[in-house]
């Protein structure tokens, strides 16, 4: 046991530079790790799978620092942000990392209480659902379409100016999902990267859909980011934390146990279903649906009797050793304890050196290094090719900031491709496409 919780602690010492660059997702890093790994046989497939744990735990939380402190908007563009940004804008970013980080060990706390029925529990559900999950995920990319909103200002107008003001948004947020589906099929039957680099595939085009327009906005806009205030206390009552972390746990175990459905996917079903319209909600829920969704997914991997591989930690994982005990699920939901109550204070660490930093350097220069940092990484993993689907992948991804929808269309890139796969229809529309 104690050498399990060493590789934990290491899997989120690890991942504390790669959740620092926006777009890089751990799934990379730990990618690399594992090749490596088998190449030179240096680590028993146990003890790699407590350092994947930690690396997955680390990366949950710490990805937060990134999401808050480097995609402030401009004046134009206020009423569409996140409510993170927002409190950047308010001189409360550390608040906001704060917030999250509570609602992540929420998250912990509810993947701990879930221990004891989670072998009889999970299995006896999967064989239900199984038949289902097709029309599951088609219902979820509907609702998550057809609750796009219109956001006019029902200032235009009368007539089809007025009639466009509203809809703008609703089109390109269709727009954007399509268009991502399309760049989805692509990587999936005609992909530039090489095929040395499968593995890394979709780098590129996470790159371009969602880090890459978030900097180029910062690099455009005027913003100027006022120094930010250290709290000593946060602005939510246990009530409000418990809320905010029971809904974005179910949001998040939905993602971890259906396929393609992501965390923010299922923080928003949830959001919609427990009638959230509290900003410390929303950022409480989303720290408890990114932990529970990414080390909920890799701990399916180990409940005795699931079976379940969810992620892309659990399928690498899986390729190289199985577990089906009920010690090794014990003990990899100790290390996910262990991982998680370090990665908060790291967390808070990291937040308090940000806040410092944040007004006393040029925002745009943080943006443009980190722009740097982000090509270079795309580069030297993917090669020219993924440059290339980094930049069609970026012209996709500054439809919502442009146009005021939501950037989770851009998972159209995954939810199309594998939506119209479950139902058979996946090599007739690639057909259609040229692509076969």
């Amino acid at each position: 046991m104690a050498i399990a919780l060493v590789y934990a602690v290491t899997g989120v010492l690890l991942a504390f530079l790669p959740s620092l660059v926006p777009a890089l997702h751990i799934y990379n890093v730990a990618g690399l790790m594992m090749l490596l790994a088998v190449t030179h046989e240096s680590l028993l497939p146990e003890h790699l799978a407590m350092l994947l744990l930690g690396m997955i735990t680390g990366y949950a939380f710490l990805n937060t620092i990134p999401a808050v402190f480097l995609s402030a908007p401009d004046d134009a563009n206020i009423f569409v942000v996140l409510p993170g940004q927002k409190y950047l804008l308010q001189r409360r970013g550390y608040e906001a990392v704060v917030l999250t980080g509570l609602g992540g060990l929420g998250g912990i706390v509810v993947l701990v209480l879930l221990t004891p029925v989670a072998p009889s529990l999970l299995p006896a559900l999967r064989v239900v659902l199984q038949p289902h999950v097709p029309w599951i995920l088609w219902a979820v990319i509907a609702f998550m379409l057809l609750s796009e909103w219109p956001k006019g200002s029902d200032r235009a107008p009368a007539g089809i100016a007025r009639w466009w003001d509203g809809w703008k948004n609703l089109t390109a947020g269709l727009t954007t999902f399509l268009l991502s589906g399309l760049l989805g099929f692509i990587l999936l039957y005609r992909s530039l990267v090489p095929v040395a680099r499968a593995y890394q595939n979709l780098l590129p085009a996470f790159a371009g859909l969602f880090a890459v327009p978030w900097l180029v906005q910062n690099l455009l806009s005027r913003v100027e980011l006022p120094e930010q205030h250290i709290a000593q206390t946060v602005d939510a009552t246990p009530g409000v934390l418990l809320r905010g972390t029971l809904a974005g746990a179910i949001g998040g175990l939905f993602a971890a146990f259906f396929p393609v459905v992501t965390g923010g996917i299922g923080s928003m079903i949830a959001g919609h279903a427990t009638a959230q319209r509290d900003d410390r909600l929303f950022i409480i829920s989303q720290g408890a649906s990114r932990v529970t969704y990414y080390v909920g997914g890799l701990l399916l991997f180990f409940v005795p009797g699931l079976h379940l591989t969810r992620g892309g930690m659990a399928w690498m994982l899986s390729s190289l050793w199985a577990t089906y005990t009920p010690q090794a699920y014990y003990q990899a939901v100790a290390a996910v304890m262990l991982a998680g109550v370090i990665s908060f204070f790291l967390l808070l660490l990291i937040a308090r050196l940000m806040s410092r930093l944040v007004g006393r350097i040029s925002y745009r220069r943080v943006s443009m290094g980190t722009l740097i940092v982000l090509l270079a990484v795309v580069l030297g993993m993917t090669g020219a090719g993924g440059l290339l689907i980094c930049a069609v992948a970026t012209g996709i991804g500054l439809i919502p900031v442009l146009w005021g929808s939501r950037r989770m269309n851009c998972m159209g890139v995954l939810l199309l491709p594998v939506a119209l796969n479950m139902v058979g229809a996946g090599d007739t529309v690639a057909g259609w496409l040229g692509l076969l």
